[in-house]
């Protein structure tokens, strides 16, 4: 039997966080596991009275690609691919993962590779996506490799996905619009301000928003949502930061991540697990050294850490910072193949300073904006 939840999901993304119109170019993309939410999603576009396209991918063919691809293979960027990035409309990616470790062996350095060829598609994307060319949005299909990851049984990831994107089952999107509305009051205060300090666990940084724009994020690119977030300025943090869950890329568990940051750019790196890999990954250009967001997660629904960025980074209470490249509608000149999401719990005696007032402490927002 068909969860219900799968359609109304569908029904959201389509009318709400992409507003898709007639006779826009829709492309669908996402692992053939995402079938149900994929099909949903294309119903609902057709309905819509749109152009879809679905480019699925095949399980298992990433791994033969890294285990066989030459490093001129590794480097070649597929025409249609290119195409899709400079034509579509709207475009709609759906996680959904057999195996989410299946990756975890391959030579860092061919994924280094990849990652550079991709570079200028992925700056496609981001620079349509800021002139408003673009609407994209992106979730997750449970699956079971995701379950296990989480430390919970198929059925339970279910409710927690669903739950996490339509907190109100009834109405979702009156819902993400109260949470904009909310969320707004901040970014707006916020505006005008220069200087950032986060303050927590084996962390004292500070950072410059000098003439950045916070973006409120309330279930339109990500599904489910629960963040505002900005571009720092690319040469201003110093500092110290530890991260306090395991940062997690290209399927890659790295533990016990300490940067240390000078005018910048990460001068010095360690972690307790897959340092390795970090380091390599560091060096994939000269833009994955130096920030490209800073953000405040406030999804109070999402408390636990699953291992996947999509939602581990919502977590009310936390604060995240992406290496790499940075989202130009912030501000953000950042640019990069990577952007890798690492998250700090600030639930703890965490504080984060604007200029010099108090905006959060123990994970909850000090300021009275009501």
């Amino acid at each position: 039997m068909k969860d219900p939840r799968i359609q109304r999901l569908a029904e959201m993304m389509v009318q709400y966080s992409t507003d898709v119109q007639p006779k826009q170019k829709v492309l669908l993309r996402g692992s053939a596991v995402a079938q149900p939410l994929l099909l949903a999603i294309y119903q609902e576009v057709l309905q819509a009275g749109a152009y879809p396209f679905l480019m699925p991918s095949l399980p298992g063919a990433a791994e033969i690609f890294y285990k066989i691809a030459s490093d001129d293979q590794l480097g070649f960027v597929p025409e249609p691919v290119k195409l899709a990035m400079e034509t579509f409309d709207v475009m709609f990616n759906v996680i959904a993962d057999e195996n989410t470790r299946v990756l975890n062996n391959v030579d860092p350095h061919k994924m280094v590779l990849a990652s550079r060829a991709s570079e200028p598609v992925t700056r496609m994307f981001l620079e349509r996506a800021a002139r408003g060319e673009l609407k994209w949005s992106l979730t997750l299909f449970p699956t079971q490799a995701h379950a296990q990851d989480a430390e919970m049984s198929l059925t339970e990831f279910e409710d927690f996905v669903y739950q996490a994107c339509m907190p109100d089952m009834n109405d979702p999107v009156g819902y993400w619009k109260r949470v904009h509305a909310q969320q707004q009051k901040i970014c707006d205060w916020l505006d005008g301000k220069e200087n950032v300090h986060v303050i927590g666990k084996e962390t004292d940084l500070t950072l410059s928003i000098r003439g950045r724009k916070f973006i409120n994020c309330a279930c339109h690119e990500n599904v489910p949502d629960g963040e505002i977030f900005t571009g720092p300025v690319e040469d201003s943090a110093n500092g110290t930061v530890y991260f306090s869950y395991p940062a997690i890329y290209g399927g890659r568990e790295v533990e016990g991540v300490r940067l240390w940051f000078e005018n910048g750019k990460v001068i010095k790196a360690k972690a307790s697990k897959n340092e390795d890999f970090l380091l390599k990954t560091l060096d994939t250009d000269e833009g994955s050294r130096y920030l490209g967001e800073f953000a405040i997660g406030t999804n109070e629904g999402i408390t636990k850490f699953t291992r996947e960025i999509l939602f581990d980074e919502k977590i009310g209470g936390s604060f995240h910072m992406a290496l790499g490249s940075g989202y130009p509608e912030t501000g953000s000149v950042n640019q990069s193949a990577i952007h890798w999401d690492m998250i700090c719990d600030l639930r703890d005696g965490g504080e984060i300073w604007a200029d010099d007032t108090l905006l959060y402490k123990n994970g909850k927002f000090a300021l009275d904006l009501s």
